[in-house]
């Protein structure tokens, strides 16, 4: 399918989402909004890749949310004429449907990367917060906006950010907006490499997605499963959950697959993981 607001490709497993409005800093337009998680969810229901990478054409990664979302009243909820609580209600229900356009990235069974250049800011903050792994330019930056502009970030990086980096300077970035820039955000553990330019940084996130879609995508799906319990349950539960997957998950295929590719020097061909299809569907063999 074809998007208005990023570019979409698939190959040997690996998917490419970039955004493709250059010219408006790639913020999220009301479109993206649609878009996005649809994208999202077809990527994970056709099982075809393995990893998604989101990356951002021009100066800039994304600039947020559009302002013209805000200057266009049109559907949002605090600009209508219903009663007060009945606005509210509403403005509740919308918060919660674009934090779930984010929070998809988690719930996804691929892994997800973020290759940023130049600014990450306001809601792309809140993109990256939710993907797996973070890479950036060495002129990329992030600011939490949304202070400046006279509100509270919504959208996953308050909840999120203060797992990534120390809370005392994840605090620091949401009540000054300051940027971080990209030399701090490797020392404090936010991004996982930072890269001279956006095309060494396409080359080696390139290479790391190699790497990841060569495994058994059901071992990867199971360390993202995993590792998403964890951070937000207690060991005890973690460990308890973890005896459960490999009850149930652990098959002893992928490992013989592995196993005969390491002796003969080729690449092990598992099978890609279920596709998710409607309820009572039936499935292809």
């Amino acid at each position: 399918m074809s998007y208005s607001t990023f570019d979409l490709t698939v190959e040997n497993h690996i998917a490419w989402l970039t955004f493709n409005r250059p010219d408006a800093y790639n913020s999220m337009s009301r479109e993206f909004w649609i878009e996005f998680p649809e994208a999202v969810r077809q990527l994970d229901a056709d099982a075809e890749a393995r990893v998604l990478v989101l990356s951002g054409e021009g100066k800039h990664f994304c600039a947020g949310m559009d302002l013209k979302v805000f200057t266009n009243p049109q559907g949002l909820p605090m600009f209508g004429k219903r009663e007060a609580g009945r606005k509210a209600e509403a403005m509740r229900r919308l918060v919660l449907q674009l934090q779930q356009c984010f929070s998809i990235l988690e719930d996804i069974r691929m892994p997800v990367i973020s290759a940023i250049q130049g600014g990450c800011i306001g809601g792309a903050v809140d993109l990256v917060c939710a993907t797996d792994m973070r890479y950036c330019t060495a002129d990329g930056y992030f600011t939490v906006k949304e202070t400046e502009l006279g509100m509270t970030a919504d959208l996953g990086t308050l909840q999120r950010l203060p797992h990534l980096i120390p809370q005392g300077l994840a605090r620091e970035l949401a009540y000054t907006g300051r940027k971080m820039l990209a030399d701090e955000a490797l020392r404090v553990g936010f991004v996982n490499q930072v890269f001279d330019d956006t095309n060494a940084m396409t080359a080696g996130v390139q290479a790391i997605a190699e790497q990841i879609a060569a495994h058994s995508p059901l071992a990867v799906s199971g360390c993202k499963n995993m590792m998403n319990y964890a951070r937000d349950h207690s060991i005890a539960d973690s460990l308890n959950l973890m005896a459960t997957w490999q009850a149930g998950m652990f098959q002893p295929t992928d490992m013989m697959l592995t196993f005969g590719a390491r002796q003969s020097g080729q690449p092990a061909d598992f099978e890609p993981l279920a596709e998710i299809t409607p309820p009572l569907q039936p499935v292809k063999k």
